[in-house]
C-alpha cells in the first residue's frame, strides 16, 4: 500500500528526495500527537503522512515551511539600528521635556545623547583601569 501511495505523491511532490523529507517530518508531526487529516486504516505514521500528501490534505508548501523553521538554528529579527533606536530615544526625551519634536531638534538631541554614552563608556572604561592599579 506505501508503493501505491508513493507514486500518487509524486504527482504533488515532484522531488522524491523531497517527497521522503515532508512525509518523515510529517509522520514525526503525528508521533507527537498532531490531528490526523484522513483515516488511519490500520496504517503505520508514514504511511498516513504519504496519503495525507496524496489526499492533498497538506499542501507541501506549507509543509515545507513548518520543516524549514524546525530544523532553523538561529532565526533572524529584526531589531532597530543604533541611529533608530537613538532617534527613539530622542524624540522620548522631547516629549518628556515637553519640547517641539523637529527634524532639528531629534538630531541635535540624538547626539548629545550618543556623545553622553560615548562619555560615560570611556569614564567607565578609566574607573575600571585606575581600579585595577
Amino acid at each position: 500500500m506505501a508503493r501505491v501511495t508513493v507514486e500518487d505523491c509524486v504527482d504533488k511532490v515532484p522531488n522524491r528526495f523531497e517527497l521522503v523529507l515532508l512525509a518523515a517530518h510529517r509522520a514525526r508531526q503525528i508521533s507527537s500527537g498532531a490531528p490526523i487529516l484522513v483515516e488511519r486504516d490500520n496504517d503505520k505514521n508514514p504511511v498516513v503522512a504519504l496519503r495525507e500528501l496524496a489526499d492533498e490534505e497538506l499542501t507541501s508548501d506549507a509543509l515545507r515551511e513548518s520543516l524549514i523553521s524546525g530544523l532553523q538554528k538561529n532565526i533572524e529579527v529584526d531589531e532597530p539600528e543604533d541611529d533608530d533606536f537613538s532617534l527613539l530615544l530622542a524624540g522620548k526625551k522631547l516629549g518628556e521635556n515637553q519640547q517641539e519634536v523637529t527634524t532639528e531638534s531629534l538630531a541635535k538631541v540624538s547626539a548629545e545623547m550618543r556623545a553622553e554614552a560615548m562619555f560615560s563608556k570611556i569614564v567607565d572604561e578609566d574607573t575600571e583601569g585606575s581600579e585595577a592599579e
